[in-house]
């Protein structure tokens, strides 16, 4: 029998206690708000280690099967649902529509998929459109996590979506990071999964073309993991940057070891909405990065960060020279913003908003 008030939330998401960051946060607050409205919430994620942050969601998990077929197997024998919320799962595919058929929900799908920088070819942009005509009447409410991504939305799928499509920015519980008060000359870090389009590549590139009387106060820290990072090693024992790079792997002290940094450097390719930008921005921490994604939204040029084009290595090693000789300053407290606007209880009060009544 289906019971009142219960929520599905499908997330091809991996929780790891040595990773947790901001949508782990948003997941144990968003559990706790609607549990606090009566509601009675199940998640299905791609991969789940015992941990005690995680210990008071109701978590389905299995290794090597998306989060949409565990929850398919999960719930064919009876319809359990009044909503199912999608988050890093692919918008206006047949599952949508088995899922509507099967559970009778409303659905809501969050989207957190960055975009190509040159957007898709042709024939990805046609079947997106053909995809948006056959299964976006079977989603309720369609999130964008910002302004850009609400576009990418309507472009991939079409204008017509718009009535029924909802801007929620992603944020950060600010209390809980430590706020730098010195300047921590020269130290930098990256807090990136190590991947191609991060473009941590282009940034040792960068870094390799500093002079070197400036390259000797340059210290940087990289957090992350991912199938880049013996590449990029190659790149810093070729380059001879071992007095500048280290990689630190994955970390889920960030909100204390923030503070200990100038600046955040965020060389990406594609951005939907970054965590990380937010994060850096929530410990006092300025942001080098690029206009790709929402981060134009929340990076302001020489007022909480610096901004280069994606690629750009010589613009981006000199942006690293001017901090590095003083010319490039950001004095001004830059973690007001996330305090105002982009705060984690407003995100989860936003989400709470979009469930309808039942």
């Amino acid at each position: 029998m289906k019971s009142s008030k219960h929520i599905a939330v499908i997330c091809n998401y991996e929780l790891k206690p040595e990773r947790i960051g901001g949508m782990d946060r948003f997941f144990i607050a968003y559990d706790q708000a609607c549990k606090e409205r009566g509601y009675e919430v199940d998640w299905f994620f791609s991969h789940s280690e015992d941990h005690s942050f995680y210990k008071n969601l109701k978590v389905f998990a299995s290794e090597g099967i998306s989060a949409e077929d565990i929850f398919l197997e999960y719930s064919k024998e009876a319809k359990l649902y009044d909503i199912v919320i999608t988050h890093f799962v692919a918008l206006c595919t047949p599952f949508f529509q088995k899922l509507k058929n099967e559970q009778e929900a409303y659905i809501i799908a969050v989207d957190h998929n960055p975009r190509p920088i040159n957007g898709f070819p042709i024939k990805k942009k046609l079947r997106n459109r053909l995809k948006g005509l056959l299964y976006a009447k079977y989603i309720d409410c369609f999130v964008g996590v910002s302004k850009y991504t609400i576009n990418c939305i309507l472009e991939d799928y079409g204008s017509h979506l718009k009535r029924k499509t909802a801007l929620v920015y992603n944020g950060v519980k600010a209390s809980l990071y430590e706020e730098r008060k010195s300047e921590n000359f020269g130290k930098m870090i990256v807090a990136s999964h190590l991947r191609e389009s991060k473009g941590i590549q282009d940034l040792l590139d960068a870094v390799n073309l500093l002079p070197e009387e400036n390259k000797v106060y340059l210290k940087i820290d990289i957090y992350g993991e991912g199938p880049m990072q013996m590449e990029l090693e190659r790149k810093v024992e070729l380059y001879d940057l071992e007095n500048q790079i280290t990689f630190k792997g994955s970390s889920s002290e960030l909100p204390n070891l923030l503070q200990e940094y100038s600046f955040l450097l965020q060389p990406t390719y594609m951005e939907c909405f970054s965590l990380s930008i937010l994060e850096s921005l929530a410990a006092n921490v300025p942001v080098i990065t690029t206009p790709v994604g929402g981060n134009p939204e929340i990076i302001k040029e020489e007022e909480n960060g610096f901004i280069f084009k994606s690629g750009d290595i010589q613009t981006l090693s000199a942006v690293i020279n001017k901090v590095l000789e003083k010319r490039n300053r950001i004095d001004e407290k830059v973690n007001l913003l996330i305090k105002e606007q982009f705060s984690l209880e407003r995100m989860v009060e936003e989400h709470i908003k979009l469930l309808p009544c039942t």
